[in-house]
């Protein structure tokens, strides 16, 4: 009995701290709200911190069917723009068709501590979506803001380095995504003069990276990430430097997931190490291929690839079945070091030959690999595939242990997006022979 009486005198005070955010809200909203938002929205701000489990779910709601625009309204100024066409008419259907909860939005990012607060319910939403598909126009809205707000523009780079503050070295760490950081002996080395990392920040979050990216400097093309992170290697001398190789990018934030940050990281810091060493002439990834041995395992239809040659996709069945004899009947076993001391050459020209396929003819199409289609769209161009890139557990896992270099040519970077945007994958002569 006693804990019944519990538990609904914590629903109703739940249920008190909801009626308190959405009446903050309506007030924020209000005539009044508009000249006094700072005090209001800070206000708001720590009420919605406040909200967890069903109160967000409660909030989410209401922003979601009370904060949308009134249908009939929608559709009378969407008559009167049809019948005379004007900017008046226009501009009252972009108004009424506009969601209140974008301008409330607009409103509690102005405060501070807004931003956070956003980011955060974003996070939450996110988390949601699959078994609420209701909240999609929220969402819809969310994203169309950040994007606006965490435009490249408003953000600035900065290069992250041993004398920066303790505080965000531990988040580095802590995001590492690809390449995981061993502590701070393997920090420190992955912050020598041959290396380099660069984030993004937001004037409204400082000490906060949004987004950052790892740098080898290299004399040449790297075929494997061991070297690049061995915290016991060497630190190379400058005059040696030519080649500069991204091999790690991390995003910091979940709440900005869909904000497209990394292709403006990526060529911003090309720019600046183009301009502090101008012997660089290279500047390229080393990339994983995640999706690979997924798609490998799955006994792909190499017929139906978009634009494939019946004797390619032909010649493609021969090489998987090759591998599988090779493999015992099972490509899974790629998936483990030992299998791989045993190939021979045919064997590796098999393997090599189906993760070039899968590259080129899968990367313009939604189910391509993700990492190819985010450096694909971004201009690079597909260089050279690398066998034993990465024989870590989750390299073998993930490829088999292949590796990727997308080359960024500086000069021919919109070429070659405009290339993969009309389906088409820049590529090198090295990779176009191995189809």
């Amino acid at each position: 009995m006693l804990d019944e009486l519990r538990a609904a005198a914590l629903r109703q005070r739940g249920e008190r701290q909801v009626r308190a955010v959405v009446a903050g809200a309506k007030r924020l909203l209000s005539e009044r709200g508009a000249t006094n938002s700072m005090a209001i929205a800070r206000g708001l701000v720590e009420r919605i911190d406040d909200l967890d489990g069903w109160q967000l779910d409660a909030f989410f709601a209401y922003l979601a069917h009370d904060l949308s625009p009134d249908p009939q309204a929608v559709l009378a100024c969407a008559a009167a723009y049809a019948d005379r066409k004007d900017a008046a008419s226009l501009i009252a259907l972009v108004q009424t068709a506009e969601p209140a909860r974008q301008e409330l939005l607009r409103r509690l990012n102005r405060t501070p501590g807004g931003t956070a607060c956003i980011l955060r319910l974003r996070r939450q939403l996110l988390a949601r979506l699959r078994k609420q598909p209701e909240l999609a126009a929220l969402e819809s809205d969310m994203l169309h803001l950040l994007t606006s707000w965490f435009n490249p523009g408003f953000l600035k780079m900065q290069r992250v380095d041993w004398n920066s503050p303790a505080q965000l070295l531990e988040k580095i760490i802590h995001h590492e995504a690809v390449h995981t950081i061993d502590g701070w002996d393997d920090l420190r080395r992955r912050l020598q003069p041959d290396r380099r990392c660069f984030a993004f920040f937001h004037p409204q979050l400082p000490g906060e990276p949004l987004i950052f990216v790892e740098v080898a400097l290299l004399p040449e093309v790297p075929a494997a990430v061991g070297p690049l992170i061995d915290k016991l290697s060497t630190p190379m001398l400058p005059d040696k430097f030519r080649v500069a190789a991204f091999y790690s990018i991390s995003n910091c934030e979940p709440g900005l997931r869909g904000v497209s940050l990394g292709n403006f990281l990526i060529k911003s810091v090309a720019e600046q190490l183009q301009r502090e060493l101008p012997r660089l002439r290279t500047f390229c990834t080393l990339s994983p291929i995640p999706g690979l041995a997924a798609w490998l395992l799955t006994k792909p239809d190499f017929a139906a690839l978009p634009g494939i040659r019946p004797k390619v996709a032909s010649e493609l069945e021969e090489a998987r079945a090759h591998l599988l004899v090779v493999c015992g009947g099972d490509l899974a076993v790629l998936q483990h070091a030992a299998a791989h001391d045993k190939l021979g050459k045919e064997d590796a020209a098999a393997l090599m030959s189906l993760a070039a396929t899968y590259l080129l003819y899968l990367s313009p199409t939604p189910g391509g690999d993700p990492v190819a289609r985010f450096h694909l769209d971004n201009g690079a161009r597909l260089e050279r595939i690398n066998a034993r890139g990465n024989m870590s557990p989750a390299g073998l896992k993930q490829s088999f242990g292949l590796m990727v270099n997308y080359l960024y040519d500086l000069e021919k970077v919109e070429a070659s997006h405009e290339k993969f945007k009309q389906g088409e994958v820049a590529r090198s002569r090295a990779v176009h022979t191995l189809t």
